[in-house]
């Protein structure tokens, strides 16, 4: 039988009339318009709201005259407001509360697109929010979340990481509430890790991979741990108290490397338990490879390779690399994390390097676990972009 579907309203002769072929596409939930998508005779104030139509869709997006995502699609029903933001906030919040495990105090409240907010995101680590917005379109879009955060009880105070990316410096401002110590501690399935909303990467820690912290928590007793771009520690931290026998901390920054082996004393772990290493990630494997020194699980969780799809190609290579790299070290019958955060790289993609880079190590990779970020990070079932993150447990064993 064939579906049925309503007819075509009247056109609104105001509205910004897109091409048919996006229809498809918008009615199913994608929230971008690139700008070559946009009539060139068409033009607004940037931050401002515009109806438009394409075919049978027809909604409101805001504006962006620097990026290439021209618009934002925020609703199908209305032009947003003050109260239309709060309401996406809290149904944000209510449903953070329904997935957050026990113990744990941090998580991302708004997830941009995902909580039909595009490029915002919010991240609370023990009552303070951190916002991040990620055009200058969205500044009065912000100003409506701040002054939601702001409403709620829960919230202590609520501060904008404002990032300058030409000069790679951030800084932060305190927009309600009370300012923030300079390192907040955090509890994250009972585990205690060190925050730093301003020098910290990101919002200041990895929420993204909770979840993945607490899953290989579970598999580490009795294990040598190698943990590389180890950031401040998280999963060092996590396999520690799950019972490693020793975990070793890899990361080119020695201040990163400084918070990991704080993060060990806060959670009450032996010393000894724990190597911190300040040093180039491939520098150390290639050396430990040298001397013949391996470990039972190998966690690789890097920075983003690309940044622009232009630059696919060589993080595919840097995966591979990284990969057999890292395989090289692992004990025969060990587990080899592999992690992705490379939106660029599609997780079929992802496998793809996996499977070369074990050619390369002349090891056998099965896959035994994979999983994208923590429930605290919902994208639209439209929006596939939104689910950048790849993690991939695999067994390594030798050619036979």
């Amino acid at each position: 039988m064939k579906e049925q579907r309503s007819p075509p309203r009247p056109r609104d002769p105001s509205a910004l009339q897109l091409p048919d072929s996006l229809e498809a596409r918008l009615d199913a939930g994608h929230p971008w318009v690139y700008r070559d998508h946009v009539p060139a005779r068409f033009s607004a104030r940037a931050g401002d709201f515009v109806h438009v139509e394409c075919g049978r869709f027809d909604g409101w997006a805001l504006w962006d005259e620097d990026s290439p995502i021209a618009l934002r699609m925020f609703s199908r029903k209305q032009r947003p407001d003050a109260a239309w933001v709060k309401e996406r906030l809290n149904e944000a919040w209510e449903l953070r509360q329904r997935l957050l495990p026990p113990r744990t105090d941090a998580f991302r409240l708004l997830f941009g697109e995902g909580d039909q907010l595009p490029g915002i995101v919010v991240d609370v680590y023990a009552g303070f929010a951190v916002l991040v917005s990620y055009s200058s379109a969205l500044g009065r879009v912000a100003a409506w979340v701040a002054e939601a955060l702001a409403d709620r009880p829960e919230i202590l105070g609520v501060c904008e990481r404002v990032t300058r990316r030409k000069e790679r410096t951030s800084s932060l401002r305190l927009l309600s509430g009370e300012p923030p110590p300079e390192v907040v501690l955090i509890e994250e399935h009972g585990l205690r890790y060190e925050v730093d909303f301003e020098a910290g990467q990101k919002t200041g820690l990895f929420l993204d991979h909770r979840e993945n912290r607490h899953y290989l928590r579970q598999l580490a007793a009795g294990k040598r741990v190698l943990n590389l771009f180890s950031y401040t520690g998280a999963f060092s931290v996590s396999c520690a108290a799950g019972g490693a026998s020793h975990v070793t901390s890899v990361d080119i920054a020695a201040p990163a490397i400084e918070a990991a082996v704080r993060n060990v004393a806060h959670n009450a772990l032996a010393a000894d338990q724990h190597e911190g290493v300040a040093a180039d990630v491939f520098d150390y494997l290639e050396s430990a490879k040298a001397s013949g020194r391996t470990w039972d699980l190998v966690i690789a969780d890097p920075p983003s390779f690309a940044s622009s799809r232009a630059e696919l190609f060589g993080a595919l290579r840097a995966y591979k690399k990284l990969h057999a790299a890292s395989l090289a070290v692992l004990a025969p019958g060990g587990l080899y994390a592999g992690a992705s955060c490379t939106a660029q790289v599609s997780p079929d993609a992802f496998r793809q390097t996996l499977a070369e880079g074990a050619a390369r190590a002349q090891r056998r990779l099965t896959v035994v676990h994979e999983v994208a970020h923590a429930p605290d990070h919902p994208y639209a079932a439209g929006h596939l972009e939104g689910r950048y993150l790849k993690f991939v447990l695999c067994r390594a064993l030798p050619f036979v």
